[in-house]
């Protein structure tokens, strides 16, 4: 049965490493300038939290983006 130091220690390990992760995101979508600009729409605050989301990912490849395209009504 694993001590509440042990368990206090792997919460702590796994925080560091979300932080960290979130960071990474964080400057990958700083690279892409995605927060310079004053047009703030659906697609560009949803593409931001994708990058950020995706962290690391980003390095090896992905280019998260979110459109927000909303279906126009019939006439």
């Amino acid at each position: 049965m694993p001590t509440r130091r042990a368990s206090a220690t792997g919460s702590r390990t796994i925080a560091i490493i979300v932080a960290v992760w979130l960071l990474i995101g964080l400057a990958a979508a700083g690279q892409r300038h995605y927060f310079s600009g004053s047009d703030a729409s659906c697609a560009k605050i949803g593409t931001v939290l994708l990058t950020v989301v995706a962290g690391p990912l980003n390095y090896v490849g992905a280019n998260p983006k979110i459109d927000c395209t909303a279906p126009q009504p019939s006439k």
